[in-house]
């Protein structure tokens, strides 16, 4: 194999790469990355058994086809501390390989390619379409919600439901719930609906790897797999085994609670100043909605009392609920500053219920209060 590659082309591949890298493994071929490189087109792959990810290098010259195992740490070392601009040549003779650059050659051992894992690449037939923007709001505003450590239901990844036109992301750690959904297409074959629960680690690949607003996003989904092709990056992950939750069950429908509309920006900081004399063991704030405020009050025996009030549009009656500002702070901060947040309760036992126009929605159980 022997190539000519531009630094930047190949250290924005790397990049991704190394996401998948594990740093410890059983199995020591899966510290490398593997370049294959054919007359049409040259990819990186890298693969943790897990999770998988192929990307088409552009800008690539061949002047000899064939695949080769690269170290991954060192590879990124010596591409990293290149100059702005350097064109590597890269090429293997089976022994050893050779990376070259205008001032610099390194000799790195090679390892034998057809050990390293097969890495899927996006498979023919049909799949769901979705816009980039929509992807990137709906594992933003769900993969924090996520339980890796839960043993209970299948509450370390994300629920994505296809069923077009229409897609919902749902995450869940069992305290509090994030829901998020838009527009989906399907394309070609048409795969029906389908639900799979997505591994949060694989949702934020995904969207690290996410090209420009105008690129679609493909979805294949497989009986064990689900694979997601952008722009010239193809990712596929196992899916979590297990049982979600029913998650349509938490909106409950409650035509007497009381509604009020905030700034996300504003709610924002009235939470974390509220929070700031809270602890691990009295990390609950009230939450007291008066006629035109919104009283927060946090308290600790080490840390002392805080009293935030926040201007409403609220002329009903006063309820309070205890929830954990943390909570409250994950919602909030996903959001833009300015976007309203309607803000639904009942009473101090009952779930509160949040919202957006744009097709969010989030519920926090409450605190025993004290």
């Amino acid at each position: 194999m022997k190539i000519r590659c531009p630094k930047e082309a190949l250290l924005s591949a790397l990049q991704s790469a190394v996401a998948v890298v594990p740093a410890r493994s059983p199995k020591p071929v899966l510290s490398n990355v593997k370049l294959e490189a054919t007359r049409e087109s040259v990819v990186l792959s890298a693969t943790d058994l897990e999770v998988g990810i192929r990307i088409e290098i552009e800008g690539v010259e061949t002047d000899a086809p064939g695949s080769v195992l690269l170290p991954s740490g060192r590879l990124m070392a010596i591409i990293r501390e290149s100059a702005a601009g350097t064109v590597f040549d890269i090429h293997s003779d089976g022994t050893a390989t050779v990376v070259k650059a205008p001032r610099s050659e390194f000799r790195l051992p090679a390892e034998d390619p057809l050990e390293f894992p097969a890495v899927a690449s996006f498979p023919e037939g049909g799949c769901f379409e979705l816009t980039t923007p929509l992807v990137r709001e709906l594992v933003k505003r769900t993969v924090f919600a996520t339980d890796n450590e839960s043993s209970r239901y299948a509450l370390g990844g994300v629920l994505v439901e296809f069923a077009p036109p229409g897609v919902i992301a749902v995450g869940t750690d069992g305290r509090r719930l994030a829901k998020m959904q838009g527009p989906a297409e399907s394309k070609g074959d048409s795969q029906g609906e389908s639900q799979p629960i997505v591994p949060a680690r694989a949702m934020q690949l995904i969207e690290r790897c996410l090209g420009g607003a105008d690129q679609p996003v493909q979805v294949a989904v497989r009986p064990n797999e689900i694979v997601v092709h952008t722009g010239n990056t193809t990712i596929s992950s196992r899916l979590v085994d297990g049982r979600f939750p029913r998650w349509r069950d938490v909106f409950p429908d409650r035509p007497d609670a009381i509604c009020v509309h905030l700034v996300a920006g504003p709610f924002l900081a009235a939470v974390r100043q509220s929070a700031i004399v809270t602890s691990e063991q009295s990390k609950g704030v009230d939450f007291s909605f008066e006629p035109g405020q919104l009283v927060l009050a946090g308290r600790s025996a080490e840390s002392g009392e805080s009293r935030v009030e926040l201007p409403i549009d609220h002329a009903g009656a006063s309820v309070r609920i205890k929830l954990d500002p943390r909570f409250m702070a994950d919602f909030l901060k996903v959001l833009d500053p300015s976007e309203t947040v309607t803000v639904e309760i009942t009473d101090a036992q009952s779930a509160c219920v949040c919202g957006t126009e744009d097709g969010y929605g989030y519920v926090i159980m409450p605190l025993a209060a004290d």
